[in-house]
């Protein structure tokens, strides 16, 4: 398939079914706080991963998380992500995601984190970064059950 194709809806639900059946097997039984934001974003997340949109659900994802913590974690923190991070002591695997996403959307000339080629030809990797993104996401968003 081409990466600008829309994909069949025979993908298109396989990959729904994934992003549902991960989402309910990190959520588990508990209760969460949720915030507005980061639930309306899930949905941009969801969106992506079915289109295929591999950058854009790294992107997202991090957005998620954020929002996810600064509401239902740190309402008054003011400071940037990786500082929330870092306050939360959050999976050390949440940084990596963040350089990237950080890489993806402030350019570095000399070497842009991706290119044109790199999305025709590198499909398969941005699809497990992706599916990596969509799982942190997840494991952040339900990381404190209520009771």
């Amino acid at each position: 398939m081409n990466w600008l194709e829309m994909p069949s809806l025979e993908l298109w639900e396989t990959r729904q079914q994934w992003f549902d059946e991960l989402g309910e097997s990190i959520q588990g039984e508990g209760s969460y706080l949720v915030s507005d934001q980061a639930c309306a974003l899930i949905g941009e997340v969801q969106t992506c991963f079915c289109a295929g949109a591999w950058i854009a659900v790294i992107v997202l994802a991090v957005s998620v998380i954020d929002a996810q913590l600064r509401e239902t974690e740190l309402p008054d923190f003011k400071g940037n992500t990786k500082e929330l991070f870092n306050i939360i002591q959050t999976n050390p695997e949440l940084h990596n995601l963040r350089k990237r996403r950080n890489a993806i959307v402030h350019i570095d000339l000399e070497n842009p984190a991706i290119n044109v080629d790199q999305q025709w030809a590198n499909q398969i990797e941005l699809e497990k970064e992706a599916r990596q993104a969509v799982k942190l996401m997840f494991e952040a968003f339900y990381m404190n059950p209520g009771t």
